[in-house]
């Protein structure tokens, strides 16, 4: 049987992400990393990516970037709003998110990814 793919949503300059790469390798996994600042995500990727974790486009936000003001983002956004503004704006996405087998989880802290190993 083949072992499951494991995707890491991955941005290189985020020491989460590093530390979360890191971890995954040490227990064997040599994950498909994608650098989603490069690579964005399609629309339904990421409401896939949601429905994987049981979340909410704006429990995935990342509210501190200058790009969630510049975006016209707020509280009262919609699920849709939001989704084309990660697509518009990548950095808005939270990170890193680690994918395995039909299950996702966000890797803050890092060590939330050994859930789904």
């Amino acid at each position: 049987m083949d072992d499951p793919k494991t995707v890491i949503y991955y941005n290189p300059r985020c020491s989460k992400c590093r530390t979360t790469l890191k971890l995954l390798q040490e227990q064997g996994e040599q994950p498909e990393v994608v650098e989603y600042l490069q690579a964005t995500p399609s629309r339904s990727e990421l409401k896939e990516v949601l429905s994987l974790l049981g979340i909410s486009a704006g429990q995935l936000l990342r509210k501190k970037e200058s790009a969630y003001r510049e975006a016209g983002l707020d509280d009262a956004s919609s699920e849709d709003e939001i989704l084309d503004a990660m697509m518009k704006h990548p950095i808005l996405i939270e990170r890193p998110i680690v994918v395995r087998d039909g299950k996702a989880v966000i890797g803050r802290p890092p060590e939330n990814v050994l859930q789904i190993l």
